[in-house]
């Protein structure tokens, strides 16, 4: 009986797992016309339907199922036998592509972007900006980094860095002028710099204490939607920004910015660098994990959750 050969199987576990020949086939760089004639031609070969079929979803049969869990398995230690042959001597290379928000993107480039372009000289990094949680996979990125909290549970992830702390901060000369709030409800009669988020809603300013929590619709007539443009705007004594602490930590440590309200303001989760579960990890995102963990790990100062691997081969 002719047999697939490995660009048929690499196709078919794609279109199982991505349940989209579209999907799929920005993944593989083809077209979906191509990826269908594929599956045509192998279902032949083997005799057997793999998928179901309609003109808005596809499945797999259930002998596709038991054939995916088959071969999965063997695509994922054929890739990683390559790889340990084709990396021997060499240096991890090509493009890598990381999709994050904006804030973290500016710490990113400040402490471990230059620690690994100078490490590996050979990748070209493409760090993309996206304030909204994307389909990483759809959009052809090699991973993503976001709050744990909010990385999707099919997601390998390795977590890095100290929990991030949301709160309120301004600059000495807003607060000498309109003084300190001490309670989250003093909020209410200041000028506060407000956040529009992807969706299009103003995002309520949280607070928790002693397991109280509350949220804050605060008044204010700055309205903005990145939180690089928030910290500028406190800088400028425009008014009170409620931001993550990565994103004013030196400003915050010179005095520029004053934290305000800290006993209300609990640590959200770390920051985590994502990919997805059912690929084989490339050397290049390997290395840029290995700088994420080594530079931020001594501000960590605790034992990262084990809830899903920090680096494997699946």
């Amino acid at each position: 009986m002719p047999q697939p050969d490995l660009d048929d199987l690499r196709a078919f576990v794609a279109i199982a797992n991505r349940r989209s020949f579209r999907k799929a086939a920005d993944e593989l760089g083809v077209s979906p016309s191509t990826l269908s004639h594929m599956m045509r031609v192998m279902e032949e070969k083997l005799g057997v339907r793999l998928l179901h079929r309609t003109t808005r979803s596809v499945a797999p049969t259930e002998a596709g199922e038991g054939f995916l869990r088959r071969i999965e398995p063997i695509l994922r230690e054929l890739g990683a036998a390559c790889e340990a042959v084709n990396g021997v001597g060499q240096q991890p290379g090509g493009l890598l592509r990381i999709n994050t928000a904006e804030p973290t993107a500016h710490w990113l480039l400040q402490h471990a972007v230059p620690v690994f372009l100078a490490r590996y000289p050979a990748v070209a990094l493409d760090l993309f900006v996206d304030n909204g949680l994307v389909d990483i996979v759809a959009g052809g990125f090699d991973a993503g980094v976001r709050l744990a909290e909010a990385v999707p549970q099919d997601m390998h992830m390795a977590r890095f860095g100290a929990p991030v702390r949301f709160m309120p901060m301004a600059s000495p000369a807003y607060l000498k002028e309109h003084g300190i709030p001490v309670v989250p409800d003093d909020l209410l009669r200041h000028r506060c710099i407000r956040m529009r988020m992807q969706s299009g809603k103003i995002y309520r300013w949280e607070f928790t204490r002693h397991g109280q929590a509350m949220a804050l619709d605060v008044p204010g007539t700055l309205i903005l939607n990145q939180v690089g443009l928030m910290v500028d705007a406190a800088l400028a004594g425009q008014g009170i920004a409620y931001v993550p602490d990565t994103s004013a930590r030196d400003h915050l440590a010179a005095g520029r910015l004053v934290p305000l309200l800290q006993d209300w303001c609990a640590p959200s989760s770390e920051l985590a660098l994502y990919y997805p579960g059912h690929r084989h990890v490339p050397a290049a995102l390997r290395a840029f994990i290995a700088v994420l963990q080594e530079v931020f790990q001594p501000e960590a100062g605790q034992k990262r959750d084990g809830r899903r691997p920090a680096v494997d081969s699946a």
